[in-house]
């Protein structure tokens, strides 16, 4: 299966994503980061790479942001194009990878979130997910990346050795065949630093629920910034 096949049935059907609109915590958090910096995010543009059913690029609407949503689903587009129009904010949501090249000009944003959105992609989508995101962020923009974590996570460690995915560190998820990327410290650090400055990288714990069990899995918080 497609991973844009699995991820348009996890939508249709969800196993491990929620479909509100109230933003992640660790979006919040970082919100807050970007106002001790000195950042106006009613004057800033945001691109949301793996937007989903909207929940982040409605909170940086409501205060005022211009947003522009990549999402690989038609019924995660479809689901946060309903929403942003009952709600009557203007984002525009673009159904595609975030491996691919992205549809917005040179330095033409000022933050990126990647919430667990490029763990699914393969080696060489990665690479341009990245270089990508550094061509449209804007100098002295930041870049939000939460990624799965492989340091001390009995569950990745686990699905790593049965289901071993084709590339390394991935393993594919069990009932949903979606591929997921988790990372050491030392190869998230290598990986972002190529384009980016990392101003802040915290490990931490939270609790999945996927098909009604509850899954304790670490996580990569990073903030970055393009100087």
């Amino acid at each position: 299966m497609s991973q844009e096949l699995a991820w348009d049935r996890e939508y249709i059907k969800s196993k491990l994503l929620t479909k509100d609109n109230k933003p992640q915590s660790d979006v919040v958090r970082f919100t807050k980061f970007l106002r001790k910096q000195g950042v106006e995010l009613a004057k800033c543009r945001v691109l949301d790479l793996g937007s989903g059913a909207g929940r982040n690029s409605f909170y940086f609407a409501e205060m005022g942001a211009g947003v522009v949503g990549l999402e690989i689903s038609k019924t995660a587009i479809q689901i946060s194009n309903e929403n942003s129009k009952k709600a009557r904010l203007n984002i525009k949501y673009v159904k595609q990878s975030i491996g691919e090249k992205f549809p917005l000009e040179d330095e033409s944003v000022d933050i990126v979130l990647d919430v667990t959105s490029s763990n699914s992609l393969s080696e060489g989508e990665r690479e341009i997910y990245l270089s990508e995101t550094n061509r449209v962020l804007k100098v002295g923009g930041y870049f939000l990346v939460k990624a799965l974590c492989k340091d001390g996570d009995a569950n990745a460690k686990y699905l790593l050795k049965n289901n071993p995915g084709k590339e390394k560190d991935t393993y594919i998820m069990p009932g949903l065949g979606v591929t997921e990327r988790v990372w050491s410290k030392d190869d998230l650090i290598s990986f972002y630093e190529k384009y980016f400055v990392i101003f802040n990288l915290e490990k931490k714990t939270s609790y999945s629920r996927i098909n009604n069990r509850v899954y304790k899995r670490n996580f990569w918080i990073c903030y970055l910034g393009k100087s």
